[in-house]
């Protein structure tokens, strides 16, 4: 039985139930099989890629640790919301408690926001290494490069706290039923039964503000670096190659971020964005590190050596 909490004449429900996918029970054993073997390939994956990296002296620079602190990030990002969705398909009713979808809701999202605003850091990166090679060292240290690091997490898990303050403070009065696989802000929202716009208004803002501000500030860095290539020769055509990974890790997290956050409540269809939430919550986390090191010689050849030196001949 669901708990209610009167206030006001209104009732806020304090018990969440997710519906997730199709009821069929075959479709739903395909979707947890898929599911779970993505999620464990992409905690694999990053977890690769973070050891490379750190036991491998020859990629102890800013671009690799950039690379190491994202898939550290994706690895928390996917475990926010797979496991909870797995945890659908295998019971009838997965309910959460309104505070476990409070917390569940506001790590998401500021593991959202520090993943857009480390994103923008590496453009940053890239733009310093092929526009301005001679001042390279000099400007993105180690130090420089561990600074931005934490400063994306802070400010991403301090930017979400205004968002998840009003999301709590919402009514909910009607239906308790979260047609989502986690605990999403348009899903949420449509259980809402206020006609305050304040909440709308505000998420709108936030996400305008953060989304689009760093996928301008990448689009500007990436702008520089295209004029600098196409009048320069040697090495920072070479170096270009570099940033068509970055770029398209970019545009895939990017264009399902802004077709679900930046736009009215108007234009929410919670069928359909439960499969766009899919893209950005569950299979980017899997295709970033692939594309990062798949074509990367230096990165293979790193972990060809770790291979060697845990399980060659001693």
């Amino acid at each position: 039985m669901t708990l209610t909490k009167w206030t006001s004449n209104q009732t806020i429900k304090l018990e969440f139930i997710f519906v997730g996918f199709s009821s069929d029970q075959k479709i739903k054993f395909v979707l947890f099989s898929t599911f779970l073997i993505m999620y464990i390939l992409t905690i694999i994956a990053n977890a690769l890629i973070i050891m490379v990296v750190k036991s491998t002296t020859a990629l102890h620079n800013p671009m690799y640790m950039f690379i190491a602190s994202l898939s550290l990030l994706e690895i928390c990002y996917v475990t926010v919301t797979t496991p909870n969705m797995l945890s659908i398909f295998l019971v009838k009713y997965k309910r959460i408690s309104f505070e476990g979808c409070m917390a569940q809701l506001y790590m998401f999202f500021s593991l959202g926001s520090s993943e857009c605003i480390l994103l923008t850091a590496m453009a940053g990166d890239r733009y310093l290494a092929i526009c301005h090679p001679l001042r390279y060292s000099s400007l993105m240290t180690t130090r420089a490069c561990l600074h931005l690091v934490i400063l994306s997490f802070l400010s991403g898990f301090i930017a979400s706290i205004l968002t998840i303050t009003f999301i709590a403070r919402l009514p909910f009065c009607s239906s308790n039923r979260i047609n989502h696989f986690f605990c999403d802000y348009p899903a949420l929202l449509k259980l809402s039964c206020t006609e305050s716009n304040t909440t709308e208004v505000i998420f709108f803002t936030l996400s305008w503000s953060i989304v689009l501000t760093c996928f301008l500030l990448v689009m500007i860095s990436y702008s520089c670096i295209v004029f600098t290539v196409r009048v320069s020769t040697g090495k920072q055509s070479k170096a270009f190659s570099t940033c068509l990974s970055h770029l398209t890790v970019v545009l895939i997290f990017y264009a399902s971020v802004i077709f679900m956050y930046v736009r009215p409540k108007a234009k929410y269809d919670l069928n359909k964005d439960k499969v766009v939430s899919v893209v950005y919550s569950v299979l980017t986390p899997l295709l970033n590190p692939m594309i990062y090191c798949i074509r990367n010689k230096k990165f293979q050849s790193a972990v060809v050596n770790l291979m060697l030196r845990c399980f060659g001949p001693s």
